[in-house]
């Protein structure tokens, strides 16, 4: 049986529902697998917190929400303190660190990538920082591969951002191996 929980944190605006829209949809229309997502945010439009879940399973899934997460991504410091203690004992916890100082030591693996500082430096362009995450989570769990990603992208996004959208992609992927490498 495979059933994986993900918990992405952050701050409206940060694109953090969208990542796992498109995470659950890779899954389930690419990746042969059955996806819910569920969101949650606080009522500004921009700079707010942030919460969305995933729950990936081989079976049906019966309730939408993550309790302990297997998996979790926190992009803001107010994510990581409110949701950081969240994470399953041995769970994956994901943090940028531009955002985030990791204050404690989790009972999970802990990466604590320059995924912020890698897009402005490479791309220029903040938009594409949850693309940049999303290629670093499925590079460190290897929950998917990256072509469902794009595929998903593809129907979304004009054809003119795809080139940007690819590279931050690649270039989570990059940071993923290069961290992956280190630990």
């Amino acid at each position: 049986m495979f059933r994986k929980g993900i918990v992405f944190t952050g701050s409206g605006g940060q694109g953090v529902i969208t990542a796992s829209i498109i995470l659950a949809e890779a899954a389930a229309i690419h990746g042969g697998m059955n996806a819910v997502q569920a969101q949650s945010y606080g009522p500004e439009a921009r700079g707010g917190a942030t919460r969305a879940d995933v729950v990936l399973s081989d079976e049906v899934i019966r309730y939408p929400k993550v309790i302990n997460p297997h998996i979790l991504i926190c992009l803001t410091q107010l994510a990581y303190s409110k949701f950081s203690p969240l994470i399953r004992p041995g769970g994956l916890l994901l943090t940028d660190s531009f955002y985030v100082k990791q204050l404690r030591k989790p009972d999970a693996i802990a990466y604590h990538l320059d995924m912020y500082k890698s897009v402005m430096a490479s791309i220029g362009k903040p938009i594409v920082f949850n693309i940049c995450m999303l290629g670093a989570l499925i590079g460190l769990t290897g929950l998917i591969g990256s072509k469902p990603i794009m595929q998903i992208l593809e129907a979304k996004i004009p054809k003119g951002f795809l080139g940007m959208n690819q590279e931050a992609l690649d270039l989570g992927l990059e940071l993923a191996e290069k961290a992956k490498r280190n630990i």
